[in-house]
């Protein structure tokens, strides 16, 4: 593993990969050998290579970016294994949740991080919106600004 040049980026990936151990511990004990378990592993095993292999440049929005990219595909597959062996209609509406909004979210970081990567963008208003997953961005009404 690469020696991380912030302390906060030790931090994250720390805390990405006991998550990782934790989750995968869990799964071996729950799973076993299932085919879940067994494909939940192997997902965690890809999503922890490709962030560690993630390349740190030293700027903390292309390393978050690069880093965040296949951990948001980790949870992706995770979700999908849960739609093809999970039966409670919750978790397999969230699964469906996770999939939509991770699945715009990873292309939206992947075009902002080819930008980046070209030069420093002064006016990053042509990100891409995040709208779907996050709502369009309108002022929420509340007693204290609905003038009640």
């Amino acid at each position: 593993m690469k020696r991380l040049a912030g302390g906060w980026q030790q931090s994250v990936l720390l805390a990405m990969m006991i998550g990782a151990i934790v989750a995968t511990a869990y799964a071996q004990h729950k799973h076993g050998s299932s085919e879940f378990g067994s494909g939940m592993q192997a997902g965690m095993a890809v999503m922890m290579k490709d962030m560690e292999s993630a390349p740190m440049t030293g700027d903390p929005d292309k390393d978050f970016l690069a880093m965040m990219i296949p951990h948001h595909e980790g949870a992706v597959e995770m979700a999908r294994l849960v739609l093809i062996h999970g039966k409670d209609p919750l978790v397999r509406r969230l699964a469906e949740e996770i999939i939509a909004s991770q699945t715009v979210e990873i292309m939206a970081m992947k075009e902002r991080l080819s930008i980046l990567e070209k030069k420093p963008d002064p006016n990053p208003g042509g990100f891409p919106s995040l709208g779907g997953t996050r709502g369009e961005g309108r002022k929420q009404e509340t007693p204290r600004n609905s003038g009640r």
